[in-house]
């Protein structure tokens, strides 16, 4: 296609590009991975440094810091301690999160699902005992309130529904194809999956998102996937961005 274009004099297809004299790293699902957060974090900062040059440092985590592995308290420390020096961080809500959130506002109808799908292992970072709020869930959100510090809380309650940086559009899992972005809905962007990841259309901005698990980066023409399972795979990756170039960063425990 690249040929036929040129054979016939269109103008070149294109390519997204974030803002010059900026350099963006997008973080994928981190879902209770601290052992994997940790290094990567300390890679960012390495490659930031080596690639050199006046950029600043931008770091979007994607959403899905918690629960599923076994250390979101020390994941949401990290991300609170604000990363590497002179980084400006963007902190992205996923649906993990939206679901402590509504538990900690007080709605325990959801409180098994949460615990089934990982809760329970955030839970036992923060040093609670989730085997009786299964049957019990009324207390959960009092017990939540006084076992999580309150500088953790500030960051939940802060998280981002969507990052716009030049051509790229950063969000938790996609968003709903053919609605404009500044109408699109908090649930969809952090809960869609097959009409978003099947859809061939233009949104735009190139879609960076997570929350569907893919073996490695997924480049699409309108969206790029980054979320590689660092909770059962044991990788978690970074996307880096930087003029019209991109590049990957991966912490790696596999367990195969």
């Amino acid at each position: 296609m690249g040929r036929l274009r040129q054979l016939i004099g269109w103008p070149p297809a294109r390519r997204a590009a974030v803002p010059a004299g900026m350099r963006v790293y997008a973080v994928g699902d981190v879902h209770g991975r601290a052992d994997l957060l940790e290094p990567l974090l300390g890679w960012i900062a390495e490659d930031h440094a080596r690639r050199g040059g006046e950029a600043a440092l931008q770091i979007v985590f994607l959403g899905d810091l918690i629960d599923r592995g076994p250390a979101s308290a020390k994941v949401i420390d990290l991300v609170a301690n604000a990363g590497p020096a002179g980084a400006q961080q963007h902190v992205l809500s996923g649906n993990h999160e939206e679901m402590l959130l509504a538990i900690l506002a007080g709605e325990t109808e959801g409180v098994a699902s949460w615990l089934d799908h990982g809760g329970a292992e955030t839970l036992e970072s923060y040093g609670v005992d989730p085997a009786r709020f299964w049957a019990d869930p009324e207390g959960l959100p009092r017990v939540m309130r006084a076992a999580i510090p309150s500088r953790h809380l500030a960051l939940l309650r802060a998280m981002l529904d969507q990052v716009r940086i030049g051509d790229y559009l950063f969000v938790h899992a996609g968003i709903r194809p053919g609605v404009p972005i500044e109408d699109q809905a908090a649930r969809d962007l952090r809960w869609i999956r097959k009409d978003f990841l099947t859809s061939t259309a233009d949104h735009g901005p190139v879609v960076v998102h997570g929350h569907t698990i893919v073996p490695k980066v997924d480049h699409r023409h309108n969206r790029i996937a980054i979320d590689t399972g660092a909770y059962r795979t044991g990788r978690l990756t970074a996307l880096g961005l930087e003029g019209q170039a991109r590049w990957t960063l991966t912490s790696r425990l596999d367990q195969a």
